[in-house]
């Protein structure tokens, strides 16, 4: 199958491109480089390069640590496009074939919002909602829709969080952060195994972090 991997080059992304090219897929890695999900127009000129694929994955960086008094009117822009706008394009217009796949790398800030994760928590949220949506809408072509809502999984972004809001890993229930190469597994374990009937959930990966219970 082919796939399309956004934000491919590092993190969480990097490890999903990895366990589907072990598992044999034609996979199409994308950094900044290549689009950027913050610029319209470098949205709209991949998805016309790449207008169709088996598997799309919407992952990207997040955004900075911020109080809301602190969010400037130029970052509200900005992520709006990042995390909502681009993704949204990007559905519109890359077609995913009959029985595909198509995951979203969100955040577990969709269900518990942090108030200095304010930025990625609304646009997140939102754009949840779309995929939700469209998971109902596509359902009678058999293309399945999962959300996976990270907790903390060790990249360079999670450290770099953890440093700025002093965060103590013992706090956490399994006193350590997540793998990335765990989420590309479960990615790739889903496509694999064609588990389909798993469509429009949101599924937390967060090592039993969460407080809450649906």
């Amino acid at each position: 199958m082919d796939a399309i991997v956004m934000g491919g080059t590092q993190g969480i992304g990097k490890a999903i491109a990895e366990a589907l090219t072990s598992s044999g897929h034609n996979v199409l890695a994308t950094g900044r480089a290549i689009v950027d999900t913050s610029d319209m127009s470098s949205v709209r000129n991949f998805a016309e390069t790449h207008s169709s694929t088996d598997i799309l994955i919407l992952n990207t960086g997040g955004p900075p640590a911020k109080d809301f008094e602190d969010v400037t009117e130029d970052e509200w822009r900005k992520y709006h496009n990042q995390l909502f706008l681009g993704f949204v394009t990007l559905l519109q217009n890359i077609t995913v074939r009959d029985g595909g796949y198509i995951f979203l790398i969100s955040s577990s800030v969709i269900r518990e919002p942090s108030p200095r994760l304010v930025i990625s928590a609304a646009y997140r949220a939102a754009f949840t909602e779309v995929f939700k949506i469209q998971s109902k809408a596509l359902a009678e072509r058999n293309i399945s829709f999962v959300n996976i809502a990270p907790g903390l999984v060790d990249t360079d972004r999670a450290r770099s969080l953890l440093t700025k809001m002093r965060f103590d890993l013992d706090s956490l229930p399994m006193k350590r952060m997540g793998r990335p190469q765990e989420v590309g597994d479960f990615v790739a374990a889903i496509v694999d195994r064609q588990i389909k009937y798993l469509s429009g959930v949101t599924i937390p990966f967060d090592g039993a972090l969460s407080a809450y219970t649906f």
